[in-house]
């Protein structure tokens, strides 16, 4: 529609849209992907395949908005362009319509999951308690939906924006200086939409720490188990956004090494159930104590 127009700022609303889909379609992948069994050279599995996706379906939105910005400021500094405003208002018109749909039923879809569980809502555990990933699981269905309601609110202003903008053409057709306007403060929009998508999936690629997470407390708790003596290696990092997985190597008190069973048990569902780790490794030693050494050229300094 906004190419038949040859309104860019329906394109750049129809830009934003493409965001939406592009998050659609990548969880559908990873629906895909999680079912897949690694292999032998993928012995993780294919979860990063998610992460690559990502920034290809990103950097493709971030081409289109450049080009788009460019026409923009061409429109601006030339005013050489008619734009069809029967084709916009009509187009506008059903992206509206579409985004009160999409948001309705969000809404619906919000208000039945928390009436459908709002007895686990109101006695959820502390963080502390082995049992709390699961039973807040539907705490966070639910504010994911409340969290997509709230983003196809933003697109509806988003629309409507258009939707005004293509009224104003359509009547006052020597204001058409409306539409490069829209097209300014839309990119702006979907490059706050897609900068939260690049930040996580660096975050990924460089292994760090998932943002819901902190690694101190996640030590301090596994301190509290007993016969841990030390905590030698922690490492966290993410497989794919959602899939969490640890690898901790401790060290048992003195004497306790036939315990090692129950530490690594205990060590596995904290790490499991309490902080929702995908995977994790727990490696465990006997306790060892420390000896500083000299370094050869300290000690032949001395002598």
């Amino acid at each position: 529609g906004g190419y038949v127009a040859n309104s860019l700022a329906i394109m750049t609303d129809a830009l934003h849209m493409l965001t939406d889909l592009s998050g659609i379609i990548l969880t559908l992948l990873a629906l895909w992907l999680s079912a897949k069994s690694p292999t032998k050279r993928f012995t993780f599995g294919f979860h990063r395949l998610e992460v690559l996706s990502a920034i290809i379906s990103v950097l493709l939105v971030y081409i289109l908005m450049a080009f788009l910005l460019y026409e923009a400021v061409e429109r601006t500094i030339h005013m050489d362009y008619e734009i069809n405003g029967d084709i916009m208002l009509i187009t506008a018109a059903v992206g509206v319509a579409v985004n009160l749909i999409m948001g309705f039923l969000l809404n619906q879809s919000g208000h039945l999951h928390s009436h459908s569980h709002s007895h686990p809502h109101s006695h959820v555990p502390q963080s502390n308690s082995p049992n709390t990933v699961h039973s807040s699981s539907h705490g966070h269905s639910s504010l994911a939906v409340r969290a997509a309601f709230v983003h196809a609110l933003g697109d509806l202003v988003q629309s409507i924006g258009v939707l005004v903008a293509a009224y104003i053409i359509r009547f006052k057709p020597e204001y058409k200086i409306a539409d490069p306007i829209c097209t300014y403060v839309f990119s702006i929009l979907v490059v706050l939409t897609t900068v939260r998508i690049l930040c996580d999936t660096g975050v990924i690629i460089l292994e760090g720490v998932p943002r819901h997470l902190n690694v101190d407390r996640i030590k301090e708790d596994l301190m509290k188990i007993e016969d841990v003596y030390s905590i030698e290696d922690l490492n966290v990092w993410s497989l794919t956004a959602g899939k969490t997985t640890a690898i901790v190597h401790l060290q048992l008190v003195p004497g306790s090494s036939s315990k090692w069973e129950e530490v690594q048990s205990k060590a596995r569902q904290l790490l499991l159930n309490t902080f929702g780790m995908y995977k994790c490794s727990v490696q465990l030693q006997s306790y060892k104590q420390e000896i500083s050494k000299t370094c050869a050229s300290c000690q032949s300094s001395s002598a």
